[in-house]
């Protein structure tokens, strides 16, 4: 029976966090099919389909062997659907940043400033692993944000809750290169560090398990700083984050639709080389042998003149291959349809230019639906971000879509007499929630320049005070 691939939180109290113990997790973990297909989605992403770029066409011989047909094209057309379809659903929720409810007297976003100015770039991160990895796992680093992904991160569960107890993260640069991971605890991450290149034992690294958070003085004889205290958090300051109800990457179920298409669009290119050139069908020449035949060719293409005996009935009729065009374009066109469909996004294409909102809406029905379940998940991994450091609070996302700007204003505009300012902003497609804050607080800024403006009178006038009267006289 082979070992199980899912490491486990109550293995880990069991063996110790010792290096044996990280260096058997991290191989078991590399045959997960979490892993393998973070690896291949990464790989997708980057435009490097696997598929294709391993395909070779083969030949058959009369005994049935196969042997590699090296006559061929090897045109290999690796499409960028994968990383397209990805990009789009995240920026579609996440592409005009993350706010939150709560707000400041003035306005403007407390949760926002506490996180940091990079906060929102990764949060964009955090949805990419979700999607092509199925899962990220965000790392709460003291004052930001580093996301791991499934590719290089070994999450350790609890056998019983399922809760995400531990981890390991694991990198090299290259084969050339040793193996470095860390394990995070409740209480502390422990660096290792294998002793070469080949992948050997692991060994701790000489600092042992330390704290999340540090504090550090400076010693002024050298400069150096000494750490005088450490903390942690209530719990591991890692939370995975789902990129869907599944819990896979979505490679599953698109990798072999995208598969086909390359296969389709690299084949229609091959033929295009393969039948570019003119042959000849050569009759009555049976008295020519290889050599003669081979000169024959040669000198045809040199001179593009056929000289053949016509008194022996010889002739050399040339002739061109046609391309099956129109089939495969067609078959293009559905695969593309079909992935789009099923990935629920939206083809920009097939907007008709001039659409209503009305249109629009109803092309976005699908993309807003699969949005809905994605944004689920993000909301719940940033809440749970922040309750590490002790802020309840909750995430606010602005889709981002193509829409007819000039007919949600011209509705807003309608609208105005009725609405406050805040909410006017709010409303218009233009304008994003971070800066409905800024735009206020000048508006605000402008309106008092312009009253500390007037004479002493009309301040008094517009600020409803009958002229002469102080504020706060009886």
């Amino acid at each position: 029976m082979s070992e199980s691939t899912i490491v486990t939180y109550q293995e880990l109290v069991e063996a110790g966090p010792t290096a044996a113990f990280v260096k058997s997790a991290i191989e078991r973990y590399r045959r997960s099919e979490m892993y393998r297909n973070a690896v291949s989605a990464d790989n997708y992403f980057r435009q490097r389909n696997e598929t294709i770029r391993d395909f070779t066409r083969m030949l058959f011989t009369v005994d049935g062997g196969q042997v590699r047909d090296f006559t061929a094209s090897r045109l290999r057309i690796a499409s960028n659907i994968f990383k397209r379809l990805n990009v789009q659903r995240v920026m579609y929720s996440l592409g005009k940043g993350v706010s939150f409810v709560g707000v400041g007297e003035s306005g403007e976003d407390v949760t926002k400033a506490k996180l940091g100015d990079r906060f929102d770039d990764d949060v964009k991160q955090i949805g990419v692993y979700a999607l092509i990895h199925g899962v990220a796992f965000p790392f709460w680093n003291l004052d930001h944000v580093d996301v791991f992904g499934a590719s290089e991160f070994c999450p350790i569960w609890d056998e019983d809750s399922g809760a995400l107890m531990a981890g390991i993260r694991f990198w090299r640069l290259d084969a050339y290169h040793p193996l470095t991971a860390v394990l995070y605890e409740q209480d502390g991450y422990t660096g290792f560090r294998a002793a070469g290149a080949d992948g050997g034992s692991l060994r701790a690294t000489d600092e042992g398990k330390r704290a999340y958070k540090r504090t550090y003085a400076e010693v002024p004889a050298d400069g150096l700083k000494l750490a005088v205290d450490g903390e942690n958090y209530s719990r591991l300051p890692i939370v995975p984050v789902w990129g869907s109800d599944a819990h896979q990457s979505t490679l599953v179920g698109m990798r072999e639709g995208i598969d086909a298409y390359d296969l389709v669009k690299s084949g229609l290119a091959n033929d295009v080389q393969d039948c570019a050139e003119i042959y000849w069908i050569v009759e009555n020449a049976g008295g020519m042998g290889d050599a003669d035949l081979a000169r024959f060719r040669d000198r045809l293409k040199l001179t593009h003149i056929a000289n053949v005996d016509s008194d022996d009935g010889g002739s050399a009729t040339p002739y061109t291959q046609e391309v099956p065009y129109a089939a495969r374009k067609e078959v293009l066109s559905q695969l593309k349809a079909d992935i789009y469909e099923d990935f629920g996004a939206l083809d920009v294409h097939t907007v008709a230019a001039g659409a209503t909102n009305d249109h629009i809406d109803a092309a976005y029905q699908p993309m807003d639906e699969e949005a809905d379940e994605f944004e689920r998940h993000i909301r719940e991994g940033i809440m749970d971000l922040l309750a590490l450091q002790g802020i309840e609070d909750t995430p606010i996302f602005t889709r981002n879509r193509v829409s007819n700007i000039k007919e949600q204003v011209e509705v807003v505009a309608m609208e105005a007499e009725w609405l406050d300012e805040e909410t006017i902003l709010r409303k218009l497609p233009n304008v994003t929630p971070d800066e409905v804050a800024e735009i206020l607080a000048r508006k605000d800024a402008e309106a008092a320049d312009r009253m500390a403006a007037l004479p002493p009178a009309l301040q008094a006038n517009a600020a409803g005070q009958p002229e002469g009267e102080e504020e706060g006289e009886e």
